[in-house]
């Protein structure tokens, strides 16, 4: 909206507003604004949820140390998607589809959240949306930013080849190309890339939710994430760097910074208030707004595959909680960690939960930084 009116219509008539045709000026002014948005308006979102006694319900077969959190004020992702979302339709292009897509990702994802966290704390029914239904909803949000996906590549600005790390030259279009499909059931033809889309952002928005467990743990997790992701949108939609790097070089991606940079600052600034011991806790619809939001933004720079490396720590609770299960069922009962997701486990042991939250930070940074070492290490 900015670039709009301060580049489009008024730099004509005031030079000086060439300023915010430069990407790395308004990434860094939508970061600015993100963090000022989540520090000033955090005492407010508080109080309300305290009026409205929207409160944390504990498990009593969670860890024993966490029955004192109960009551403390949830749903506080509505903050953090009004910190990504404000600054990324101020500071971007407006007519970039790509900036588009990822709001309604962030938007349909904080939707579904919003709905489990409004049955468990408003109508005080503990489980929440059922797993059947909160997956039926995620299958369709991830389907339609497939669609969208599929309308770009048709208008030539968006690629299905998939950017393997390590090897440069193995690029999988991810589409099916099965004899006659084009001719009878051309939509079929991009079936493979659908399915892999849903999977991708079913995986990353439940993977931030399982590792939402103690206080900052997933926002610190996500700062470091997003700021991963910063790097590669930046990198992805420059030329000279794209061309280097020898990536897939899309120019409308590196819009998508933008919308990183807000992420970035709205988390930082959710996080001083999310520190612990935690004034307010995200809840599923700030969870799996930002798990939407982050594989989205990895899909449409191709780099999915990086995920495990940029959600480092986001991979590890998702597989520690599979574990667990399949252990407990397919083992007589037999568990492989003392609790799940990780970090309880971990809990258990005896760490104290800042402990537990800095190690994991420190995680999730080496994870995020040799994600960023592949885009040379081709």
């Amino acid at each position: 909206m900015l670039y709009w009116l301060l580049y489009e219509k008024l730099f004509p008539f005031f030079h000086p507003f060439r300023v915010f045709r430069y990407l790395t000026f308004r990434t860094a002014f939508a970061t600015g604004t993100a963090l000022l948005i989540a520090l000033f308006i955090g005492p407010w979102v508080i109080q309300k949820l305290r009026e409205f006694q929207i409160g944390q319900y504990v498990r009593d077969d969670g860890p024993q140390t966490h029955l004192k959190k109960s009551g403390t004020p949830t749903m506080g992702g509505v903050l953090i998607a009004i910190a990504i979302l404000l600054p990324t339709v101020l500071w971007s292009v407006p007519s970039n589809p790509f900036v588009w897509i990822v709001v309604f990702s962030t938007l349909a994802f904080g939707a579904i959240g919003f709905a489990d966290d409004y049955i468990k704390v408003v109508q005080k029914r503990s489980l929440g949306l059922t797993t059947r239904a909160k997956l039926l909803w995620q299958g369709l949000a991830a389907a339609a930013v497939a669609v969208a996906l599929v309308v770009m590549q048709q208008f030539g600005k968006f690629s299905t080849q998939l950017t393997v790390p390590f090897i440069k030259s193995l690029r999988p279009t991810m589409l099916w190309h099965w004899p006659g499909t084009i001719h009878y059931l051309g939509f079929l033809v991009f079936l493979p890339f659908v399915l892999w889309v849903v999977f991708v952002l079913i995986g990353s928005c439940n993977a931030v939710n399982l590792t939402d467990g103690l206080d900052g743990l997933a926002i610190g997790c996500t700062i470091i994430a997003a700021g991963a992701l910063t790097v590669l949108t930046y990198v992805s939609g420059h030329v000279v760097f794209a061309d280097y790097l020898e990536l897939q070089r899309m120019p409308l991606v590196s819009e998508l910074t933008v919308f990183c940079g807000a992420m970035v600052g709205a988390s930082i600034g959710f996080l001083w208030y999310n520190a612990h011991p935690a004034e307010i806790f995200m809840g599923d619809v700030g969870s799996l707004a930002l798990g939407g939001a982050i594989g989205t933004v990895a899909i449409i720079i191709r780099q999915e595959l990086l995920l495990p490396f940029i959600g480092g720590v986001f991979v590890l609770e998702t597989l520690s909680v599979i574990l667990q299960v399949g252990s407990y069922k397919l083992r007589n009962k037999k568990r492989i960690f003392k609790m799940a997701p990780l970090h309880h486990h971990f809990e258990q042991l005896g760490w104290q939960e800042s402990k537990v939250i800095a190690r994991f930070w420190i995680g999730a940074l080496v994870f995020a930084l040799f994600a960023l070492t592949t885009l040379k290490l081709r």
